[in-house]
């Protein structure tokens, strides 16, 4: 499993996914899909990137809004965007796209919804799955950086932010 550094590994272990899944379609960003005439495939977007709550290890958190533009050529099947945006939502539902489980949670507030059009117009052939996944990225605070677990008593210490009053964990 690849150790997450950067929000931007998220999007690209979900394409990889998606490519497994979907080899037929085209899958990925908005620089992918410029200049295609055909416009079959899926989207990856990230719409926002939040703080959110601190793993149990200590390591920082980022609530990424996550969307997954399912598209069908015009001339299709009546709702085969629909379909498709329902396989994506079974494929999210419980999907960490092969990232490690202490740095990615499952994703969230998985909906599918079909596309609006300039007015008031919806245009079937196109939906959008969202949802929100939090990532972990940073050191796990629980690991020492001297490498050596510290400890120290309150009742045994006059300044518990003190780092001199601790001392080693006996073996």
């Amino acid at each position: 499993m690849t150790l997450l550094e950067r929000p931007s590994q998220l999007p690209v272990a979900i394409a990889d996914a998606l490519k497994s899944a979907f080899p037929q379609l085209l899958v990925g960003n908005h620089q992918d899909f410029s200049g295609t005439g055909d416009k079959t495939g899926i989207l990856i977007s990230v719409e926002r990137n939040g703080p959110g709550v601190r793993s149990f290890a200590g390591r920082k958190a980022h609530a990424l809004s996550v969307s997954l533009k399912a598209m069908v050529a015009s001339g299709a099947a009546p709702f085969d965007a629909c379909d498709l945006a329902s396989q994506l939502m079974d494929l999210a539902l419980d999907n960490r796209w092969g990232l490690p489980p202490d740095q990615c949670d499952l994703p969230n507030a998985i909906v599918a919804a079909p596309s609006g059009l300039n007015g008031a117009e919806t245009d079937y052939d196109t939906w959008t799955v969202s949802f929100t996944q939090n990532i972990y990225l940073g050191p796990s605070l629980l690991e020492d950086p001297t490498g050596k677990p510290l400890f120290a008593r309150t009742w045994e210490v006059s300044d518990i932010d003190d780092p001199d009053q601790y001392r080693p964990l006996q073996e």
